[in-house]
């Protein structure tokens, strides 16, 4: 009833002032409305008197199109502006370009595009920025490199999110000094911003902190951003350091996003001490609330750092608990040995109706290799794909293959390997190859020699106990020869090393510095 009322209202405004001028207006509101389809019946009704619409009209139009996603519409009023001879109006074609682009049609935006005789920066702009989010990055900066018109702050920014994905530091630093060179940047936030986004992705710290430095003003998005570049190049100290300058300088408040980036770095680095202190800065903001990303995150970084006692509360608090939220509880007790315990969260997962991701196997198949429970694993392998349809990853073969291994079930295990679908990774030869150790299995692990010895993707970790196995057997022409195969790829093992909290910061401790008196 409401919608006709409605519906209604548009036919009694058309009757009363069947004027562009007014109906453009409202057939612009219409198409921003909660309910862009009344915005297609009025452009309807309007193509039917031919007095009451103009090249707006369909602009307006085109904008409803794109919020219901509705590209047969699309195509529809592109075809009626061919036949009218409205098409050659650039303002027009601009519109259909970012239509098309944003219903993710590129063939279709590019067709419109090539067909523009004199494009001007807006068809550049909105071709470059909309290839980017469509994932044609390299086409986007093709487009750029081509330009036959001087690009704005908007064209900038464009490219360079396409540098940003392409990881194309060089072709963004080029952009920078032109940026730079005709004055664009000078002082304009996004475009800034967006240099900040390719220098962190591409790990160009030291032009990030300079441009961050330079910066004359900066807002959540730069702090953000400078975090998230530490934070994704494994460097969490400098991480929660730019966090803490952010929260004690005050120029910008840290948003969920930053809290989010922040902890994630902690995890990854297993920093307990400074994950504690964000979470401590998270309870003393009232509109930070433990729920949602926040919540995932903060559980994340508890599971990840060892510590699932503050992991479970985290977990108890979250109100709206998603399969995130699930899967990292359920990793994190697998991880901290509480196998048992992971499974009996999966039948509550379950029974809360939460159905699981590849995650959840990862943390199930886990907890079963580490508790010996094989029978279990095999269960929750089967279910994965025939239940779930989750199609099993590396790393669940993996699993799988140390869950037989740590339980001696090697010609399981190898069963197992000789029916993947898919050939295995160094780490699964290697968890392999280490079990054979433990139960000291000869004969497998000279099955898993041979099959090594071809392989091309054997890390550098596997290689080297395969030396070892070799030199414990006093096979020394067979462990060198495998040494050599190390350095003649340039391989080298890394030192082993364990990460240690002393108050602040962390301490990382190579086994190098560990001497025996």
């Amino acid at each position: 009833m409401k919608k006709l009322s409605r519906l209604n209202q548009v036919r009694a405004q058309f009757i009363k002032n069947p004027n562009p001028q007014f109906l453009n207006p409202l057939l612009g509101n219409l198409a921003t409305s909660p309910n862009p389809k009344d915005a297609i019946f009025l452009y309807n009704t309007m193509l039917l008197h031919p007095f009451t619409h103009n090249h707006y009209t369909f602009t307006h139009a085109l904008r409803a199109c794109t919020l219901l996603h509705a590209r047969s519409k699309s195509l529809e009023i592109h075809a009626h502006l061919v036949k009218t001879g409205h098409f050659s109006d650039i303002f027009i074609q601009n519109s259909l370009i970012h239509s098309y682009l944003l219903q993710n049609d590129v063939v279709s935006a590019r067709q419109v595009f090539h067909s523009i005789s004199d494009p001007d920066v807006v068809s550049w702009t909105s071709i470059i920025s909309g290839l980017s989010k469509c994932g044609f990055e390299s086409e986007a900066i093709e487009k750029f490199a081509s330009m036959d018109v001087m690009p704005n702050a908007a064209t900038l920014v464009s490219a360079l999110s396409a540098c940003s994905a392409m990881k194309a530091l060089k072709f963004g630093k080029a952009i920078h000094g032109y940026g730079i060179k005709t004055v664009i940047i000078d002082g304009n936030l996004t475009l800034c911003n967006a240099m900040l986004d390719l220098y962190g992705k591409c790990g160009s710290f030291v032009n990030a902190e300079k441009l961050f430095v330079k910066m004359p003003k900066r807002d959540v998005i730069s702090w953000t951003s400078l975090v998230m570049a530490y934070a994704q190049g494994g460097r969490c100290e400098e991480a929660v350091d730019v966090f803490k300058r952010m929260v004690d300088e005050g120029e910008a408040e840290p948003n969920e996003a930053t809290v989010v980036t922040v902890l994630s770095a902690c995890a990854s680095e297993g920093a307990l001490n400074l994950g504690q202190w964000v979470h401590s800065y998270i309870d003393s903001r009232c509109d930070l609330l433990i729920d949602g990303n926040i919540g995932n995150a903060l559980l994340n970084m508890y599971a990840k750092c060892g510590d699932m006692k503050m992991g479970f509360e985290i977990f108890n608090i979250i109100v709206h608990k998603d399969v995130i939220s699930w899967g990292a509880v359920i990793c994190g007790m697998a991880m901290s040995g509480h196998g048992k315990q992971a499974l009996q969260l999966f039948s509550q997962m379950v029974v809360h109706g939460v159905a699981p991701d590849d995650v959840t196997f990862i943390g199930l198949l886990s907890a079963c290799s580490h508790e010996g429970m094989v029978s279990e694993g095999v269960m929750f392998f089967k279910a994965m794909k025939d239940t779930y349809g989750i199609e099993p990853q590396m790393r669940h073969y993996g699993c799988m293959v140390d869950m037989y291994g740590r339980a001696g079930l090697f010609e399981e295990a190898e069963a197992f390997l000789r029916g993947m679908p898919v050939e295995a990774e160094g780490p699964i030869w290697g968890s392999l190859l280490l079990a054979c150790k433990v139960h000291g299995n000869v004969k497998m692990s000279e099955w898993i020699k041979g099959q090594l010895s071809n392989r091309d993707n054997v890390g550098v970790g596997t290689l080297a106990l395969l030396s070892n196995l070799y030199a414990s057997s006093e096979r020394w022409d067979d462990s060198n020869k495998v040494r050599r195969r190390m350095r003649g790829v340039g391989l080298k093992k890394i030192a082993g090393c364990s990460w240690i909290e002393l108050e602040m910061p962390t301490n990382q401790i190579l086994a190098s510095d560990l001497c025996v008196a």
